[in-house]
């Protein structure tokens, strides 16, 4: 087990889209979480009006271990004390406690989105973008700025990596891949037509294919080996996939490309002093340009 928190979060993320006994479950737990993490699975059945059975299903629904993986990322969530909750922005609110607002929520989805995050799944996925011959982002809409992100942190250490916000172009570059390259599909609902239809090309070429998605089970996720996380837990009006899911979706590559870098350390130092070294040259030509006046 990689945490132990996000139990509440992800109830919160799931419960909606659980089977009519497993909500039963969810919704009791979400209501008396201190006395949840108290019971036996049998015992929560009974509580709840379903059955031990029904609990240990809601557990694989959640993607947890078992019953004892759920208490303790409850029991975690009830220990931290400095959950706060979304804010949402009120007309002709002042500029102070808009940007009070937008911080806490960055901090909130930040904090969720790492609760949630399989440290195994993670740790798969830089193991395979390691190996990787040639590494696709693919992404839509406001998902496109954290491919674009990531093919732009990668290609600076020296991977071959490429991004598309354009479907047509993605599936021209993926058609000629194969067992050796990764396509990373990007989409905070999980349900972008696009991406899907991606994914499941790179599958037919035989590449290897991650998906960076909300949490919970998707049409992106059917077609990606490897699944990672943001949270998703219920947003205030104007946190809109632009904002919210864009932060958690940047940090999750940036998680991604620390692990690599930390993995691939030497290799990584010696990339990253290229690049700058090439930057620095550039600067200066267009230093000495302006000098001369041209």
């Amino acid at each position: 087990m990689s945490h132990v928190k996000g139990g509440l979060v992800i109830l919160k993320e799931m419960v909606n889209s659980l089977a009519p006994s497993e909500k039963k479950i969810a919704e009791y737990i979400l209501a008396y979480p201190e006395e949840s993490i108290l019971l036996t699975a049998l015992m929560l059945g009974e509580k709840s009006n379903t059955s031990s059975a029904a609990v240990i299903r809601l557990c694989k629904s959640l993607g947890f271990s078992g019953f004892q993986e759920l208490k303790i990322r409850v029991a975690g969530d009830l220990q931290d004390t400095s959950v706060a909750g979304y804010r949402d922005i009120e007309p002709n609110e002042s500029y102070k406690n808009i940007i009070d607002k937008v911080t806490s929520n960055t901090i909130q989805t930040l904090k969720e989105t790492v609760d949630i995050m399989h440290v195994t799944d993670l740790e798969k996925a830089v193991k395979t973008l390691i190996h990787a011959k040639s590494i696709i982002f693919v992404g839509f809409g406001a998902s496109y700025i954290a491919a674009s992100d990531a093919a732009q942190k990668f290609i600076r250490i020296g991977k071959h990596t490429e991004s598309f916000s354009d479907v047509h172009m993605a599936a021209t570059s993926i058609a000629n891949k194969g067992p050796e390259d990764v396509v990373v599909g990007i989409s905070f609902s999980g349900k972008t037509y696009e991406v899907v239809k991606l994914l499941d090309l790179a599958q037919q070429k035989k590449a290897k294919t991650i998906s960076i998605t909300k949490y919970g089970n998707s049409l992106v996720t059917d077609y990606a080996d490897i699944h990672l996380y943001t949270s998703a837990a219920r947003e205030a009006t104007f946190r809109s996939g632009a904002t919210s899911s864009r932060i958690a979706q940047l940090h999750v590559i940036d998680v991604l490309f620390m692990c690599l870098a930390s993995e691939e350390y030497e290799e990584t130092v010696e990339h990253l002093d290229e690049t700058r070294e090439a930057i620095s040259f550039l600067e200066g030509e267009s230093a000495k340009r302006r000098k001369n006046g041209n």
